[in-house]
């Protein structure tokens, strides 16, 4: 009885209650929908002031801005290296693999597709720039765009850093702001099992089993690729800065499950930030990397693209040729961060992606609109593990995280009490 007190006990019965409920009682599926959007829509309202707080008082409160100028370029640098790893990685296991062979297009959902590709007719990667500036920064607030938050919280600071003494009022009075929000945190964080059971029994109950075996070697070629990206590359990278990925891990275990349940990698946003910052990573990293890895740093999406179009490809028996993948790999690195935030983005970019290359037909995004919440949680908890195994090398890299505090909380595996309910 004292293992079901524990969080992630809790959030996996829910997964599984949640499956089971799904298939037994499929008519659940819009109730599910309403449980697990609930949540989620609790996370997402603590999350802009959670991004606003955390920078701010980071920025103006501690750090230089020479360093937060170098925190960003060696983020960025990062972000661009490890999503062209994630690519190519994609591309061979489904160039060896070949998930797309043998399987009969279909033109079922021929409206849906119709609308996703208008969508990326009118969403281009310019765009996305010109959108981080926000013209209003209530509405950015109020639609809990990450990046526009991101971008006026930086501005916040270092206008906050010139005052110098006479802002300190006011950066104490944020730091008291963000201890409520994490008291709030606290308690959304006890609702996760229920979350996580409303996610999964939606999926199960919307979706079936059906689909899975009609497209169960692309699903099983895309999870044997998340799982080489994270336990090669990401355990690799965390070796060479010397540290445990495995211990990383299991110090994340309840946030990677919640966003398991969830499907979103926003579900546990807020508390990430907070355990990140608990094993000694300085808030002002934590508070600048986690945010603009939510948008650059998209591993999980990034393999799910480019083995979406090399399955594509593979299903119109189309031979595409080491240049064109090439290209495909050089598209993808700039339309996969231009449909950051917008819903439905993965669907987005592969369309994007296909009507630049003007080599695959459009049309075979019917082909994967069945999967793809199937998929998506895979693309969630890839790219959460991403964004935690970044912040906390960069944070090395930088020497900007409190190495005695990591090894007695991370690496010996001693739990703080913090949102995650330990």
């Amino acid at each position: 009885m004292k293992y079901l007190k524990v969080l992630y006990i809790q959030v996996l019965i829910g997964i599984f209650l949640g499956i089971l409920c799904g298939w037994l009682f499929p008519s659940f599926a819009n109730t599910a929908k309403l449980i697990s959007d609930t949540f989620i829509n609790m996370i997402r309202m603590i999350i802009a002031p959670v991004i606003f707080c955390s920078i701010v008082t980071g920025i103006a409160g501690a750090g230089s801005m020479k360093k937060v100028g170098r925190l960003g370029i060696k983020a960025l640098i990062y972000f661009e290296v490890v999503s062209s790893l994630a690519l190519v990685i994609g591309l061979v296991v489904a160039n060896l693999i070949k998930p797309g062979a043998g399987i009969a297009h279909t033109t079922n959902q021929t409206n849906q597709v119709s609308e996703i590709a208008k969508q990326a007719e009118s969403f281009g990667w310019g765009d996305f720039f010109s959108h981080i500036v926000p013209s209003n920064i209530v509405d950015a607030f109020a639609k809990g765009d990450i990046l526009q938050i991101l971008f006026f919280s930086i501005l916040f600071a270092v206008g906050l850093k010139q005052l110098g003494p006479s802002g300190k009022n006011i950066i104490e009075g944020l730091n008291k702001i963000n201890q409520v929000i994490f008291n709030i945190l606290k308690f959304i964080m006890k609702l996760s099992p229920v979350g996580a059971f409303g996610g999964m029994a939606f999926t199960i109950g919307k979706f079936g089993f059906s689909s899975l075996f009609v497209l169960g070697k692309l699903m099983l070629c895309y999870y044997l690729t998340c799982l080489l990206f994270i336990f090669v590359v990401l355990n690799a990278i965390c070796r060479y800065f010397g540290f445990s990925f495995w211990k990383l891990l299991l110090y994340i275990k309840e946030e990677i499950l919640i966003v398991l349940g969830a499907s979103s990698s926003e579900a546990a946003f807020p508390s990430i930030i907070q355990k990140l910052e608990a094993a000694g990573c300085e808030k002002e990293s934590v508070g600048l990397i986690i945010p603009t890895g939510y948008s650059f740093n998209l591993d999980g999406t990034t393999i799910y693209l480019s083995m979406s179009v090399i399955f594509l490809a593979q299903v119109f028996q189309i031979d595409l040729s080491l240049g064109q993948q090439l290209i495909i790999i050089g598209i993808l690195l700039i339309t996969s961060k231009g449909a950051a935030g917008v819903t439905g983005s993965g669907f987005i970019v592969l369309a994007s992606t296909l009507t630049a290359m003007k080599v695959i037909p459009i049309e075979g995004l019917a082909l994967l609109i069945g999967v793809d919440r199937f998929m998506s949680e895979g693309r969630a908890v890839i790219n959460f593990i991403g964004n935690a195994v970044a912040t906390v090398v960069i944070s090395k890299s930088e020497h900007s995280i409190d190495e005695e505090t990591y090894q007695r909380i991370v690496e010996k595996n001693f739990h703080p009490k913090i949102a995650s309910g330990n």
